[in-house]
């Protein structure tokens, strides 16, 4: 007698359904899950009121010129005790239900007690670098950083190679300035503070 089995069936390439279902639905995430969400992961993740944002992995220049910007705000800030600058991961809570992670972070040291381990509970000033959605950081994010009233939102184009400053007044962001090649950033918040532009943009190089 020949005995017949009936082949397994193949592995399919689909999601870890298990794993999904242990998160809320889309509309229903609180600030908890979100928090319990960012320890796992290593994806940047935001929180717009209840839906998660899950953002696309940053390139090796996109971080290049982040970690230079932080850099030269902690060669400048730390010594003289001004304040602190961390880079993502690290959310910063702008109101209830709605966490961004700024590629930079800085706030001033009579604000220390906004840095919480987990995250921030407001900044002082954050600092962008473009991404493929131009739009987020262009039009939405200096929409909400403005409403969480950060006094200083920085944006880093690495396509024009050009660094624009914007400064809270009367609840929304005015142009304190904008630099290119063979300029100084200037910091409306830090007045003694800048950065020149070529050296920022020599990072995306590696220099």
């Amino acid at each position: 007698m020949t005995l017949t089995t009936t082949p397994p069936t193949p592995n399919r390439r689909e999601p870890a359904w298990e794993i999904a279902l242990l998160f809320p639905n889309q509309g229903e995430w609180t600030e908890g899950d979100y928090l319990t969400l960012n320890r796992w992961t290593n994806r940047p993740v935001e929180l717009a009121d209840g839906q998660v944002e899950v953002l696309e992995m940053p390139t090796r220049t996109h971080q290049r010129l982040v970690l230079r910007v932080r850099d030269e705000f902690r060669s400048f800030c730390e010594p003289r005790n001004l304040g602190e600058a961390l880079v993502a991961p690290y959310p910063v809570r702008l109101r209830e239900g709605r966490f961004r992670e700024p590629d930079v972070v800085f706030v001033l040291t009579e604000h220390a007690d906004r840095l919480g381990e987990d995250f921030a509970d407001g900044a002082d000033l954050v600092v962008e670098v473009l991404s493929e959605d131009r739009t987020r950081d262009l039009v939405t994010k200096r929409t909400e950083y403005a409403g969480a009233g950060i006094a200083e939102y920085w944006i880093v184009d690495a396509r024009e190679r050009r660094v624009m400053v914007l400064r809270l007044s009367g609840g929304a962001y005015v142009v304190h300035g904008e630099w290119g090649p063979g300029e100084r950033v200037e910091s409306a918040l830090l007045p003694e503070f800048g950065m020149d532009v070529d050296r920022i943009f020599s990072a995306a190089e590696g220099r």
